[in-house]
């Protein structure tokens, strides 16, 4: 079976189900883009990795990577291996001492591991052809840049901030960060890199 490599384009909000999120993934040398749903919880721990966003606790997958660092423990590689009524599968490849163990996951905790491991994803051929889109992005829907996709709705929020100093800015993303609103933190983060690079 030839595997295909996967790369973690971004998040959407997910246009079928409502408080849930659709985690992009780029076929590699390919148009091709599969959208995964998951829930919030997951999709806020991907973001924060994603947004390179320090929250002042560990949140469940980033504790799974200390405890496994701690004990020596290495996650090689995480691979989608099935597709079935909408629900995809993921197996984790552990390895230590030159053993390797492979366990169950759900695919958006798998992948939260995989960027905290920095270890490569792949899926098969068929799940790409079943799953596998070529997304028609327009300036109405949404826009992808810098490897990320950010929704109609994030840009709308973007502009409650553009009244106050970044020093102001800075303050509010630090509070954000506090009470664990990650959302909003990533989107005042972006604000400010926007002025620091104009």
């Amino acid at each position: 079976m030839d595997k295909v490599k996967l790369e973690v384009l971004g998040l959407s909000y997910s246009q079928t189900q409502a408080g849930a999120y659709a985690l992009i993934l780029s076929v590699e040398n390919s148009e091709q883009r599969i959208p995964i749903i998951i829930g919030g919880f997951e999709a806020q721990s991907i973001a924060i990795h994603l947004e390179n966003l320090k929250p002042p606790r560990p949140l469940t997958h980033d504790l799974f990577h200390s405890f496994s660092n701690t004990f020596d423990i290495k996650l090689r590689e995480v691979f989608i291996y099935k597709l079935e009524e909408g629900v995809f599968y993921a197996k984790l490849y552990f390895e230590k001492d030159g053993q390797t163990s492979v366990l169950d996951s759900r695919t958006s905790d798998a992948v939260a591991l995989a960027l905290r491991f920095s270890c490569p994803v792949y899926t098969t051929e068929s799940i790409v052809e079943k799953a596998g889109i070529v997304l028609n992005v327009t300036e109405d829907s949404q826009e992808e840049e810098n490897g990320k996709i950010k929704s109609k709705s994030s840009a709308n929020q973007l502009k409650n901030f553009l009244k106050y100093s970044i020093p102001e800015l800075e303050a509010l993303m630090q509070e954000a960060i506090e009470n664990e609103d990650y959302e909003k933190a990533t989107i005042i983060r972006d604000e400010i890199n926007k002025r620091n690079n104009e």
